[in-house]
């Protein structure tokens, strides 16, 4: 199976990941979306989180009616923070028989050489990059295309003008 992971805090999920889970499903060729809830993301300051399986449960009900579509708390069990070379070693060492490709945003990609082992994720793993508002792949990635074994551009995908960082300084969250 062709398995897409689609990772962050989801402090707190909204619908603009709601929305792009869904169109990612639907416009790829990806058999599942795991959201993979992140405990602690090291580019991220930790004090900002709410507790992970709170943030679980609202992605949990997020996408329950989103077929293929699916939360994963499987970086809860790993060592902390939460690094994506660490996560994709130890979902590969679970899940053999998957092919696993990487669903990030511009903003990502353009401080991919910022994360830990980005060369082995880069050369081992297809990444999907879905466009975010005021990103520029072309100007802010500091890597070329040549560096990566698969990277696709998912530029039909629609523009969410929401972030979490928005919702929490607003003291309100829309999972839908």
């Amino acid at each position: 199976m062709k398995i897409g992971l689609y990772g962050g805090s989801f402090n707190p999920v909204h619908f603009g990941h709601v929305g792009l889970a869904k169109w990612v499903i639907e416009h790829t060729d990806l058999d599942e979306l795991w959201l993979i809830v992140s405990p602690n993301n090291p580019l991220k300051p930790a004090g900002i989180l709410a507790p992970e399986e709170e943030r679980l449960r609202g992605v949990q009900e997020a996408i329950q009616d989103i077929p293929h579509v699916k939360a994963s708390n499987f970086e809860f069990g790993l060592p902390r923070p939460s690094y994506t070379a660490n996560t994709l070693r130890e979902l590969q060492k679970a899940y053999p028989e998957h092919e696993f490709t990487l669903v990030i945003g511009e903003d990502n990609l353009a401080i991919f050489d910022q994360w830990r082992e980005y060369k082995y994720i880069a050369s081992n793993f297809r990444i999907f990059v879905y466009p975010r508002k005021g990103s520029s792949i072309i100007e802010d990635c500091r890597l070329k295309i040549e560096d990566f074994h698969s990277l696709l551009f998912l530029k039909e995908a629609p523009l969410f003008d929401i972030s979490s960082t928005e919702l929490r300084q607003r003291g309100n969250c829309c999972h839908r």
